[in-house]
């Protein structure tokens, strides 16, 4: 046991904590010239005070009577998380390679809303993507107890309904505040993008007030070009 190598080894865990002699000194309830000759290897901490600074500062009781640091258990961490960097890389790189989306936007071809979405597509695959919806037509000021937004795909004459979100509560609401809470997202949609045109997109907005009076709102939807 090297009483010099030891007292460096507390001089730098120390100084690696930001912890002056004072401090050190307080914490393990000695005084600041006990710390000193410590360091200066003159004396070594007894037993139960060397068994407190590895359990504080997470070394082994064995490296502390060598006088060394343990870099084992970081080295090992540093290995797995550059191992786990690695193999997210790679799965990444591979998804974009087989994957390989493009995307074209959607848009309002009403002019009553502004609508934010998107259409991410490969060859085998769609999602689309809807999100920020305003209304901006004629002030709308009504509550309705119901509200629903369906979007629908329109193919020569059939209509497919894609996927629905609806409020049913046993609160009013205000198109407005629906319009708020209203995103879509379609992920792995088996339609490819080849299948749609311009315009095959459409959402409908069905409300309907308190006293059963149904207001509809119908909203095309436009891709920036064909797929």
């Amino acid at each position: 046991m090297d009483q010099e190598k030891i007292g460096k080894l507390i001089k730098e865990i120390r100084k690696k904590n930001n912890l002056t002699q004072a401090a050190f000194a307080e914490k393990y309830g000695v005084t600041y010239q006990a710390v000193s000759k410590w360091e200066n290897g003159k004396n070594i901490p007894d037993v139960a005070l060397l068994k407190k600074m590895s359990r504080d500062f997470n070394i082994d009781m064995n490296d502390i009577l060598d006088g060394n640091f343990n870099q084992k258990k970081k080295n090992k961490m540093v290995f797995w998380f550059i191992t786990a960097l690695l193999l997210i890389s790679i799965i990444f790189i591979k998804v974009r390679i087989t994957e390989n989306f493009s995307f074209k936007t959607l848009s309002s071809q009403c002019s009553d809303f502004n609508i934010t979405g998107s259409i991410a597509y490969n060859s085998k695959k769609s999602s689309i993507y809807i999100s920020d919806i305003n209304y901006c037509g004629k002030e709308e000021s009504n509550n309705y107890k119901k509200i629903e937004c369906t979007l629908y795909e329109k193919n020569d004459t059939n209509e497919n309904i894609i996927s629905k979100y609806d409020y049913n509560k046993n609160s009013m609401i205000s198109l407005d505040e629906f319009l708020k809470t209203l995103n879509f997202k379609i992920d792995d949609y088996n339609r490819t993008c080849k299948n749609y045109n311009k315009t095959s997109l459409y959402l409908k907005i069905k409300a309907q007030s308190e006293n059963g009076k149904i207001k509809n709102y119908i909203i095309p939807l436009s891709l920036n070009d064909n797929c």
